[in-house]
């Protein structure tokens, strides 16, 4: 296993992060123990987690995903071998079932972190990331900005950040993170916390893959500069980059099937890219899962590729991409690719 540091902490975190948020929907406690065990295993010691989770979120399972890794946690006594990372909800009408409607104020953030924690079974998080900004802006599949005139943005930001820090200080949150973010936001709150004399974010979890790579526009650069890496989610774009979409098929249990708001990555223009890098994949005798995720363990922004499976099979499949080396002649062949197929999906 490979590893990185945290922003400018003292956190030495796995270059595989072991994404969540199936958990409690499309997998069992058992299931979910054998995933953190497996991952264990092959050296990752990075769990990315949310208060909403399981996904598609729903009253009834609200939280389930955080009990199984306490449960895990409780069992294991390995709280201190492990990063844990959660999520704080922002605004959003469509989770009235959390706290009557999330918004990221001081009484809702700490409240948010309390039932994460006792969820989670611990006294602190290594990384409590913000799920979504509390503005309208470009984000969870939509890839052009249209501005909305809204008051006070900075000013909820502000009290966002000192809830942050209250509990920074209080010793509940080690280092906290962003998540869904743009380059406006990122740069925003970097500045607002060194003018608060809090704690500078040290990750931004955005949507990275070989369909969506929006993040190299502007929020590459700013990650560098700013020393807030990149923890990638959806390398898989939904398990589209798989290959087992293609020609319009629909295993039986597989997200997609199942849900069909996750048809973010499946329109026609997709499904071509997806067919190329297919045969791309194919031509170096790797199979798609493991180039897709190759490509972007190649980032030099990455802190950390979020991978998530349903099954202990996929997970190793995932697992092994850090095996792959990409050559000079194939990572050309992938920014021709690119090119073509600059930024198919958001």
């Amino acid at each position: 296993m490979e590893y990185s540091t945290l922003g400018n902490t003292d956190l030495s975190v796995s270059k595989l992060c072991l994404g969540t948020m199936t958990w409690g929907q499309q997998n069992n406690e058992q299931e979910a123990h054998a995933q953190i065990d497996c991952a264990r295993a092959s050296g990752i010691n990075f769990i990315d987690t949310a208060e909403m989770y399981p996904v598609p979120p729903k009253a009834e399972t609200q939280g389930l995903t955080e009990r199984y890794i306490g449960s895990w946690l409780g069992k294991s006594g390995a709280r201190s071998d492990v990063v844990i990372a959660s999520k704080v909800a922002g605004p959003a009408a469509w989770l009235p079932h959390l706290r009557s409607g999330p918004r990221l104020d001081a009484e809702q953030i700490t409240q948010a972190l309390e039932d994460s924690l006792q969820r989670l079974k611990t006294d602190y998080l290594d990384l409590y990331q913000i799920h979504w900004p509390a503005r309208s802006t470009n984000y969870f599949g939509q890839l052009g900005y249209h501005h909305v005139d809204e008051e006070s943005v900075e000013e909820r930001l502000e009290l966002s950040l000192r809830a942050i820090g209250s509990l920074i200080s209080q010793g509940k949150i080690r280092h906290w993170g962003l998540s869904n973010e743009t380059p406006w936001g990122l740069m925003k709150t970097v500045s607002m916390a060194d003018k608060l004399g809090i704690l500078r974010p040290v990750s931004i979890q955005n949507p990275y893959n070989l369909l969506n790579r929006s993040f190299d526009v502007g929020l590459a650069e700013c990650s560098h500069r700013e020393r807030v890496g990149l923890l990638a989610y959806s390398p898989l774009a939904f398990g589209v980059l798989t290959g087992k979409y293609l020609n319009g098929a629909r295993p039986t249990g597989a997200r997609i099937t199942l849900f069909e708001r996750f048809s973010r990555y499946t329109h026609k223009q997709a499904e071509l890219a997806v067919s190329e890098y297919h045969q791309l994949a194919e031509s170096r005798g790797i199979s798609l899962t493991q180039l897709a995720l190759a490509f972007v363990n190649t980032r030099s922004f990455l802190t950390s590729n979020i991978i998530g499976a349903t099954s202990t099979g996929q997970l190793e499949e995932n697992i092994a991409s850090l095996d792959v080396e990409l050559d000079e002649e194939i990572q050309v062949a992938l920014e021709k690719l690119h090119q073509v197929h600059t930024i198919p999906c958001p």
